[in-house]
């Protein structure tokens, strides 16, 4: 489509893909959604990014990010029929993290059924220069219909700009207040003094109003060649750590066939398990794990608990746990893995992205990388106490066990945790 042409497009479920090719020296990309009322959001709610992923209407969710092939997409999904009446527009952006649109080639959005699969729209986005931020297109209604059109405005400003143009509040750095001007020496009262005078009346003050906190739009994004993060230096060594996994399938799959050596389509519910191993700095080790309902405790060692057992992989539940770093002193070293209980025989087209979200601190993430192994179990992320730091480290290592052994007991002997294992259920 040509910048500035609209075209029709169905009101069922659609899958919104920001794509680019990724390279040395190519910055990341991040796809984002504004739900508009006459051009202005109605509140911060109305902006949905990778920290804020759903919409409350359920209508809008951004579901991140998967590399194929040197291709990079980062997905929304939105469902049209669902959008609220008051809503006019679906604005649909883009962000640079750690460049400009100008370092990224072959910048694209398209918009495709999310059933059928097949390409409803697509604007492929030239000539870009110094812009932070991208407006690629709309979702807005005409006669009763939703159309989509190529917009292709660009910000400098990045995506705080972009944000603040539609109304949204960002949380910006506290800065501190300008020194105060030096004071005069005090005057000496004269001896005799007029007798004190009542003080005015005081109106009562009203109590606050209160207010939602403004959208915070830092985060950190691990990589290979920048696979680590200090939690110290980010100000997020205090209160609950929440561990996120989510993830796309494209297929189902049984395994790997022996003579092709590629993956069996299957139809099975695919069922992962998010865990964790950790060792304390008194010497006690374990695991948290839904297997054999080990599920931790957040107040009392091990300070790890997991929430619970999701077979979805949705941005907004998925496989989640939660990390209480008040005890972070009592921590030595935590591994968070990731098993398949059933319904795979390989992590093979699954597309998962792990997000760490501190209470305080910016929001880490990083996404898996294609698994090109018959591998049942991938370490994620090891998170290390040296005594004067916490690290954040990303693995994305995928893992294959040799022949009756689990996929517990293969990741305790690639990371030397030395613990003995028995058979488990759910």
């Amino acid at each position: 489509m040509p910048k500035g042409s609209n075209a029709p497009v169905p009101t069922t479920a659609l899958r919104v893909e920001l794509g680019w090719r990724s390279g040395t020296g190519v910055p990341d990309a991040d796809a984002s959604a504004l739900l508009l009322v006459s051009g202005k959001v109605r509140s911060d709610g109305d902006f949905v990014f990778y920290n804020q992923p759903e919409h409350s209407s359920g209508a809008v969710r951004h579901e991140g990010k998967r590399d194929a092939g040197g291709r990079v997409t980062d997905t929304l999904l939105v469902d049209l029929a669902r959008v609220e009446p008051a809503i006019e527009t679906v604005i649909l952006a883009a962000s640079a993290d750690g460049g400009t649109f100008g370092q990224v080639p072959d910048l694209c959005i398209e918009v495709k059924d999310a059933a059928q699969g097949t390409v409803v729209a697509r604007f492929d986005s030239m000539g870009a220069g110094v812009e932070t931020a991208f407006v690629l297109g709309e979702f807005y209604r005409r006669q009763g219909a939703w159309k989509f059109r190529a917009v292709g405005q660009g910000y400098s400003s990045g995506l705080e700009g972009l944000a603040t143009d539609y109304g949204i509040t960002v949380d910006e750095p506290q800065q501190a207040a300008p020194a105060a001007p030096p004071t005069a020496p005090p005057v000496t009262p004269p001896a005799t003094m007029p007798p004190p005078m009542a003080p005015p009346a005081v109106p009562p003050v009203p109590p606050p109003v209160t207010q939602a906190p403004p959208v915070r739009l830092s985060k950190v994004t691990l990589t290979k060649t920048a696979p680590s993060v200090s939690l110290t230096k980010q100000g997020g060594t205090s209160g609950a750590m929440r561990v996120n996994l989510n993830w796309q399938v494209r297929k189902q799959f049984s395994g790997w066939a022996s003579k092709l050596g590629r993956p069996v389509a299957m139809h099975n519910d695919l069922d992962l398990d998010l865990c964790a191993l950790y060792e304390l700095a008194d010497g006690s080790k374990g695991v948290v794990q839904s297997l054999g309902n080990a599920y931790g405790a957040l107040r009392q060692p091990p300070y790890i608990h997991l929430d619970g057992d999701d077979r979805t992989g949705a941005v907004s539940s998925g496989e989640n746990l939660t990390i209480n770093l008040d005890h972070q002193r009592a921590i030595r070293r935590i591994l968070i893995f990731v098993t398949i209980y059933e319904g795979a025989r390989s992590f093979a087209d699954l597309h998962a992205t792990v997000t760490l979200t501190p209470q305080f601190g910016a929001p880490i993430d990083f996404s898996l990388d294609e698994c090109t192994v018959p591998s049942t179990v991938c370490a994620l992320a090891l998170i290390t106490n040296t005594g004067s730091d916490l690290v954040v480290q990303r693995e994305a290592r995928y893992l294959v066990p040799e022949r009756g052994v689990s996929p517990q007991r293969t990741v305790d002997h690639a990371y030397g945790w030395g613990m003995n294992w028995t058979p488990g259920r759910k």
